[in-house]
């Protein structure tokens, strides 16, 4: 039985290919001069403001923000990087985390919040000016790197579970 002979590809398929590969592009780029004017997601029947009160994006980014705006006013030391870094290893970004499993839950005081702080230390660190609500993502903070300043100089110093 003969051999088949190896496929080989055209130099007009490499042709088409990249004319079909150019169309989707000019075609992405047209979208807006033909009226496409943004994109957007179905919302849900439940709607969250899309800034703080204070005037600031209502998400991670905007609530370390606001924080860090009310620490230098307090006189609080602590930095963007050292907030986002505490925050990703104790909660991931949820501001309604709470740690059931722990010794303080243990003790029936589990943390809670972004920074993962128990009532105790919210109660004693809250600045003024913020929520007395633990879960509120600017007063969690705020008490947090107030805790952190006087522990250990700055939430930037903190490395691990504090």
């Amino acid at each position: 039985m003969p051999a088949a002979a190896p496929y080989r590809r055209t130099r007009n398929n490499r042709l088409v290919r990249a004319l079909a590969a150019a169309g989707t592009g000019a075609a992405v780029l047209a979208l807006p001069l033909i009226g496409a004017t943004g994109a957007s997601a179905a919302t849900g029947t439940t709607t969250t403001a899309a800034t703080t009160t204070a005037g600031y994006p209502n998400n991670l980014d905007g609530w370390i923000r606001e924080s860090l705006a009310i620490m230098a006013e307090k006189g609080i030391p602590g930095t963007y990087n050292g907030i986002h870094r505490n925050i990703m290893r104790e909660s991931s970004g949820n501001p309604m985390a709470i740690n059931l499993w722990d010794s303080n839950a243990a003790k029936g005081i589990p943390s809670k919040g972004l920074l993962q702080v128990i009532d105790p230390t919210f109660n004693a660190y809250h600045v003024p000016g913020t929520s007395f609500d633990i879960y509120d993502p600017v007063a969690n903070i705020t008490a947090a790197c107030n805790y952190a300043a006087a522990r250990y100089g700055s939430i930037d110093n903190v490395f691990g579970a504090y």
